[in-house]
């Protein structure tokens, strides 16, 4: 029988980092952009292997409504996608707007309606 560690290994070799270059003594350092200065709005993961995982209860008339979009947009628009990226996808303009807007966001103006 084999181990945990022969089932649960990785099927891939890791692609290693590139070496980093080593910078002169008193060159200035650039900080990272942080989440406002970066271009462009912010765009979901898409089609890739993802590493982490979250679970979300929805009603069933929310994953209804899911099923339902998925399936127009792939008879309507000849998209045929995972519920898992339309998810990612909405999540993506959601936080896109907030990013952009703020306050003024319609994540903010509905999370507001909901504490009234």
């Amino acid at each position: 029988m084999p181990a945990a560690d022969d089932l649960f290994r990785p099927t891939a070799e890791q692609p290693t980092p590139p070496a980093v270059a080593a910078e002169p003594t008193g060159a200035a350092q650039t900080p990272a952009p942080g989440p406002a200065e970066t271009a462009g709005p912010r765009k979901p993961s898409g089609r890739v292997r993802h590493d982490e995982k979250m679970t979300v209860y929805v009603t069933s008339a929310e994953l209804l409504a899911i099923e339902q979009a998925r399936l127009r947009l792939r008879s309507e628009h000849g998209l045929a996608i995972d519920r898992g990226r339309l998810v990612r996808e909405a999540l993506g303009l959601v936080l896109g707007d907030f990013e952009e807007r703020g306050g003024a966001s319609d994540l903010v103006a509905r999370l507001t309606v909901d504490q009234e």
